[in-house]
């Protein structure tokens, strides 16, 4: 965390605070021959060899809103590397609470053994969620140019973002942001008090049946907030491009990075000698569902992508275009770790029961599901100036810290085993 946060401190110091400063930047470029990053910005824009004008003629022509553009996207790199990583891990804690409410609502018998893990990896959404409503709030209100529609100059010259300007403004989206968080907080309090207090219940299952009613209900309010928090959060970037499977494929992405976290984290502390009562059926059945979603993920990622290609719609396939040219490597390397990788690797039912291959596969899925967010947030953000530097690991490395610290603390909060759950017993026996 601290490594990460001092990574980050520079790379915010970093950021050219003027347009004079860019311009300083950029004739550095001209002049030392420039590097990846400087090369892909003068070309996002237009760069000066392109147009044969040096960069006085450019000033001479106005060139000033070029470089202002240039000094957005330099401005937004530290602010897009925070947010990705930011959503990242908020977005595994949000997929484990929807498992772990599923699990209650389905009544399932084999999952109780592994509630603990979830229950302190959900324990992340509180300060998570804090940390991102902060920086959406900022965003919002146009403190940072991350979000195109929050900047007025832009939408004043805009039709179709002034006729979105009805749900994309900075007062309603906060007043949204705040709703889908509480929401979910909300349950995730009530659901582990609940699982406490079914420990300490030796007369009968009253806050059993208190959480399958509850985990029923925020089945159905999580669907709706977690489309509408995809659009907001992630889709409202490109605010000229929309698809209505959107909602779906986030979800996919956060729900296998959930489970996925749920088997890591439990086959560590199984390596470490606690959880005793979790067998190879347990850490085989978590392996299904990383396969399974996988799939699942990679039919909704293809009928998106088919659909939107095939129809060829100028304002729709440039979403596509833009990421297949500029983020190439990005872009077939997520679908390769996201896909393919699953498929070959945890297809064979034996190699779901092998700890060490699950791990592998594990933190490959992850890796590209990091990938998968950094593509649809960096391109409406960074444009083709992208390029993985201090910001982007110091992000990385702060949040990871930090997931890492507030699970593994949770996990001392409580008995490692949700010993009042009715179906204990059979999730002990559990054998697949």
């Amino acid at each position: 965390m601290i490594v990460g946060l001092v990574g980050l401190v520079i790379g915010f110091s970093q950021r050219p605070g003027s347009i004079e400063e860019v311009k300083e930047m950029m004739a550095s470029h001209d002049a030392h021959g420039g590097g990846h990053g400087d090369s892909q910005i003068k070309e996002n824009h237009g760069g000066d060899e392109g147009h044969g004008e040096s960069a006085n003629e450019k000033d001479a022509h106005g060139g000033d809103a070029h470089y202002e553009h240039v000094l957005h996207q330099l401005q937004n790199k530290p602010w897009a590397s925070l947010y990705v990583a930011a959503f990242f891990f908020f977005m595994i804690a949000l997929g484990v609470l929807a498992f772990y409410a599923i699990q209650f609502a389905s009544q399932s018998g084999w999952s109780p053994v592994l509630f603990r893990v979830m229950e302190a990896i959900t324990a992340y959404l509180v300060p998570g969620g804090i940390i991102l409503f902060v920086i959406l709030a900022l965003s919002g209100f146009h403190i940072n140019h991350l979000f195109v529609w929050a900047d007025p100059e832009v939408v004043a010259h805009d039709a179709l973002l002034q006729g979105k300007a009805s749900w994309l403004n900075g007062t309603w989206f906060i007043i949204r942001a705040a709703f889908f968080l509480g929401g979910w907080i909300l349950y995730r309090h009530f659901a582990v008090k609940y699982s406490r207090l079914q420990d300490e219940d030796t007369t009968g299952n009253k806050w059993y049946k208190k959480s399958f009613k509850i985990s029923a209900a925020f089945l159905v309010f999580f669907i709706y907030t977690e489309s509408m928090m995809s659009w907001d959060w992630i889709m409202s970037f490109d605010p000229h491009w929309f698809s209505t499977l959107f909602g779906w494929y986030v979800f996919a992405s956060l729900f296998v990075s959930g489970i996925t976290t749920i088997a890591l984290v439990t086959i560590y502390l199984k390596s470490k000698g606690y959880l005793e009562f979790v067998n190879n059926s347990h850490i085989h059945d978590l392996a299904k569902f990383m396969f399974g979603i996988s799939i699942f993920w990679t039919y909704l990622w293809f009928s998106q992508f088919m659909l939107i290609w095939y129809s060829n719609i100028p304002e729709e396939v440039t979403y596509f275009i833009t990421r297949i040219e500029d983020y190439k490597l990005p872009f077939f390397g997520m679908l390769i770790m996201n896909f393919i990788f699953p498929l070959l690797v945890l297809m064979n039912s034996d190699f779901k029961r092998v700890n060490w291959f699950v791990v592998m596969a594990g933190i490959i899925i992850l890796c590209g599901h990091y990938i998968d967010v950094f593509n649809m947030i960096m391109p409406a953000t960074v444009g083709k100036s992208w390029f993985i530097g201090i910001s982007e690991i110091s992000a990385v490395l702060l949040f990871l810290g930090l997931f890492l610290f507030v699970v593994f603390r949770a996990l001392t909060k409580a008995p490692l085993l949700a010993k009042g759950n009715p179906y204990l017993e059979e999730s002990k026996h559990f054998h697949y």
